[in-house]
């Protein structure tokens, strides 16, 4: 019997799959919520929190956006966090996801000065490390992650590997993100508009995009 190998496009859709799975199964054993919450509340203020980034439409935010950038007021009103690091370049569509977060993070009443930007990431784990060279350059020492809780527990891994430094997490607790739920400010996104944009489908494949994903298309720089 012949026995054949699967061509180039087969392989990287098995690949792609056994990731996505592994990936996605490893995020069900990180501990709740309200765990990590209790950790960080008993651990905090912190220097500054990274919010990962989410595309925006043009003209409001989705509901994931809304739910990170409440969670990052919340936790600045708080006093648990002295300042916030947006995180996400113009990946799906031509705006700065950081840029849009930060001009609604103003428009909830979170000072300019505390709120810091990272436009470079374009994947979740790229959020993390380009936030952390912000966090770096501003002295910022004690910092944490806070997003909603699948992101966050997909997160948490990378954090542990690929840092010297502790990262904590704060995924969001629905009950405490219910007292912010009926905030709705409206913001002008023109100042986060990339002129000449393509989206990153049209620049990037499929498997160089998972790979974006893992975090290896960062180029780690030495402390």
């Amino acid at each position: 019997m012949k026995f054949c190998l699967p061509n180039k496009t087969v392989l990287s859709s098995i690949v792609f799959f056994a990731v996505i799975l592994s990936v996605t199964s490893c995020a069900y054993f990180r501990p709740k919520p309200n765990v990590l919450y209790e950790r960080a509340v008993k651990n905090q203020p912190y220097d500054a929190i990274i919010v990962p980034g989410v595309p925006f439409n043009g003209n409001r935010w989705d509901t994931i956006m809304k739910g990170r950038v409440l969670w990052a007021t919340y936790l600045y009103r708080k006093g648990y966090t002295k300042n916030i690091i947006f995180s996400g370049g113009a990946v799906y569509s031509p705006y700065y996801e950081a840029k849009i977060m930060a001009l609604y993070g103003e428009a909830l009443g979170i000072p300019k000065e505390n709120i810091f930007v990272d436009t470079i990431a374009e994947h979740s784990t790229e959020n993390v490390y380009y936030s952390y060279r912000v966090a770096k350059k501003q002295g910022f020492k004690k910092i944490a992650v806070a997003t909603d809780p699948y992101q966050s527990a997909k997160l948490m891994g990378f954090s542990k590997r690929r840092f010297d430094v502790d990262i904590d997490h704060i995924p969001f607790v629905e009950d405490s993100l219910r007292v912010l739920s009926d905030l709705n400010p409206k913001i002008d996104p023109s100042s986060a508009k990339v002129k000449d944009f393509k989206s990153i489908v049209e620049t990037q494949s499929k498997f160089h995009r998972l790979m974006g994903t893992l975090g290896r298309n960062i180029k780690f720089e030495k402390d």
